[in-house]
């Protein structure tokens, strides 16, 4: 890679690493002082157990609370995890060198180790705003979520100084299929009184917004693999990637706090 390449790359990653830090202590300040709403919106996580009734003499399912959900802070988060990320490999010399090797190689795992705790906590506010309360059940998808994304990061190791015609495309199918579970679970809840009327535009809203979202990541990921067009550089395929995550987090981040604002 050239020196004025990275230099570049260091540059657009700080630039995009500001405009999510901003846009996330806005968002942090208008959910803890400015839209009462959206401070007061607080889930209450459950747990579901079986318990033996003696009256009975059978099993019964029962739930206890555990704790609220600090919804309008957790979605700040996500950005603000994704600012931390950019700063991270362009700030420290060392880290920022390590990146550049690695982008040589065709890997950046810090891309998916910072995709694997955004977008997991992202899928389980989403999940909230659905009704999944249930802590078993966003565990679940918390994991499920973060390994579909440590599955790009398998792809890129595996595939690392391999020529486009042996590409293992094994690690891109299964996580695939594991990104696909959450979202089954979270349509189940959606549909389930049937009544597509009566559901929030914002819904709707969210939904299509992570499907192109969901979809364009993969995309970009075929694109260069496949070496077509301008993704021949590896370079070019990490600046789209770069591009889509502001774009599509800044989309999705926004949406889901006002959705906090639902009956």
């Amino acid at each position: 890679m050239k020196p004025i390449t990275l230099k570049k790359l260091r540059n657009f990653n700080l630039i995009m690493g500001v405009l999510h830090f901003v846009q996330g202590v806005a968002m942090l300040f208008l959910a803890t002082t400015v839209i009462q709403q959206i401070a007061e919106f607080s889930p209450v996580i459950t747990q579901n157990f079986l318990a033996f009734n003696t009256e009975t003499m059978s099993l019964e399912l029962q739930s206890k609370e555990l704790f609220q959900l600090p919804f309008g802070i957790l979605v700040a988060s996500f950005l603000l995890i994704s600012a931390a990320a950019h700063f991270l490999i362009s700030l420290p010399k060392k880290l920022n060198e390590k990146y550049g090797k690695d982008l040589e190689m065709g890997i950046n795992q810090f891309r998916w180790f910072e995709y694997s705790l955004s977008s997991s906590i992202m899928i389980v506010l989403i999940a909230t705003l659905f009704g999944i309360y249930d802590i078993a059940s966003l565990v679940l998808i918390f994991i499920v979520n973060a390994s579909m994304n440590l599955f790009g990061l398998v792809m890129e190791q595996l595939n690392a100084g391999r020529k486009k015609d042996k590409v293992i495309w094994g690690p891109f199918i299964w996580g695939s299929i594991a990104g696909i579970a959450p979202w089954i679970a979270i349509l189940l809840y959606m549909f389930g009184t049937g009544n597509f009327s009566d559901v929030p535009w914002f819904v709707w809203a969210i939904i299509g917004t992570y499907f192109v979202a969901f979809n364009t990541f993969p995309v970009n990921m075929v694109l260069q693999y496949k070496g077509i067009g301008k993704w021949k550089d590896y370079i070019y395929g990490e600046r789209v990637y770069i591009i889509l995550s502001l774009v599509a987090k800044s989309i999705l981040a926004w949406l889901v706090l006002f959705g906090a604002m639902q009956p």
